[in-house]
């Protein structure tokens, strides 16, 4: 096993209860708390989404402040004596950028915003923060997600990665390999990227009842990057959860990828390479499952692919390699871990996601469905919805038994009339 010593959130709403139900159930401390964990909620989502505020940054911001007391201080030009080091030659630039930013930002609509879109925000040390990220050495300071829960229960984690620019070899062992994980009771954890990580997504969802699909992305999860896989990320959203440290909003950066693949290795028990050039972003993703010591694997490729020569060059280091699903699995009980059930574990909430015209929203979809199987992608352009509204309502319809997916197209189901 190749191991180098280097060193919520929310769910698609399945109930019909209100907010206004779990409020008026509250005691009024209860209410008071959860009054300040959403000022608190609001405030985080606004900072990140500041430009050039990476996690670092944040997490300087944050260190003996309240995420209030951070974005008061920057609406003054004030930040600390950490995160003023960290700006260096550009303090002057990046701090006004932030307050010429946050001087037209509202965090209370910010997270009213989150909360209409079914998503769930949770602030690093409270509740729903990934247990897996806790200890992380580079935490997000927040967690946005969508989905159903992948992060609880006893399901295994499978990253798979690799290049972009893939080669037909790669993409065919890459939906191989996320449909033989899928089938087995294995979560499928990637970054929704072209080339490999769509190959791997797309092939567990092939999979009936097979294991739902992890996407983690370095955008907000209303910003579609790429937009070519808006399909994708609709199907995910639909089928499995999809995550980010970003708020709604944020569009793709330099620097957001490359963090974005630290929480694959995170939030991923083994890691498996494809296919990855040498000097490629899924290297990037080694270096944080190694740091992190996980189990990495690499699929042996042709010696004479630029594609395959940085997989290579991991066997050729002591990585094991992953010559089907077996070896993955074979990685999984070497840790302790086994394939279990394909069903995600519900999550409770301090406060239920509210569903503002859920109905209407539902009915729309099922209007541009028509009667003949449909594309998530045309049903996108079709109700101008976004992946996150998009994705909850065909959730709702499939928990309905409205609507099923086949081969990655939707079609209606008549009522049945009693």
């Amino acid at each position: 096993m190749f191991r180098w010593t280097q060193t919520w959130w929310i769910r698609l709403s399945a109930f019909a209860s209100t907010r206004s139900d779990r409020r008026a159930s509250m005691s009024g401390d209860e209410r008071s708390e959860s009054g300040r964990d959403r000022i608190d909620d609001a405030h985080v989502a606004a900072l990140l989404g500041l430009p050039g505020m990476g996690p670092v940054r944040a997490r300087s911001l944050l260190v003996d402040r309240s995420p209030v007391e951070a974005w008061t201080g920057i609406l003054r030009g004030e930040v600390p004596r950490e995160t003023a080091g960290l700006l260096g030659a550009r303090r002057s630039e990046v701090l006004g950028g932030w307050r010429s930013a946050a001087a037209t930002t509202d965090p209370d609509r910010l997270l009213e915003r989150i909360e209409d879109m079914g998503m769930r925000v949770s602030r690093h040390g409270q509740a729903g923060y990934p247990t897996q990220l806790l200890e992380d050495p580079d935490p997000p300071v927040a967690f946005f997600a969508v989905g159903a829960d992948l992060l609880v229960g006893g399901l295994p984690r499978v990253a798979v990665v690799g290049t972009r620019r893939c080669s037909g070899y790669g993409s065919d062992v890459a939906v191989q390999l996320g449909r033989d994980l899928a089938a087995a009771g294995v979560v499928v954890v990637s970054g929704l990227a072209l080339g490999i990580d769509a190959a791997a997504h797309g092939g567990a969802l092939t999979v009936p009842g097979g294991a739902p699909p992890l996407g983690v992305v370095g955008t907000g999860l209303d910003v579609v990057y790429p937009a070519a896989n808006r399909a994708l990320w609709h199907r995910v959203v639909s089928a499995g959860q999809l995550v980010s440290e970003m708020p709604p909003g944020a569009g793709p950066t330099r620097w957001c990828f490359p963090a974005r693949n630290r929480i694959i290795a995170a939030l991923a028990h083994v890691l498996v390479v494809v296919e990855s050039h040498a000097g490629g972003g899924s290297m990037h993703t080694v270096a944080a499952a190694l740091e992190r010591d996980r189990p990495v694997l690499a699929v042996p490729g042709p010696i004479r692919s630029p594609a395959s020569e940085g997989s290579n060059r991991l066997l050729a280091d002591g990585a094991a390699p992953a010559c089907g699903v077996d070896d993955v699995i074979c990685a999984l009980g070497l840790l302790g871990l086994s394939p279990g059930s394909a069903t995600p574990q519900p999550v409770s909430s301090s406060i239920d996601p509210p569903d503002p015209g859920a109905g209407s929203v539902d009915d729309a979809v099922l209007e541009a469905m028509g009667w003949s199987p449909t594309s998530p992608d045309a049903l996108a352009e079709r109700t101008r919805l976004g992946p996150v509204e998009l994705g909850a309502a065909i959730a709702r319809l499939r928990r309905a038994g409205l609507v099923v997916e086949t081969r990655g197209f939707l079609e209606r189901r008549r009522r049945s009339i009693d």
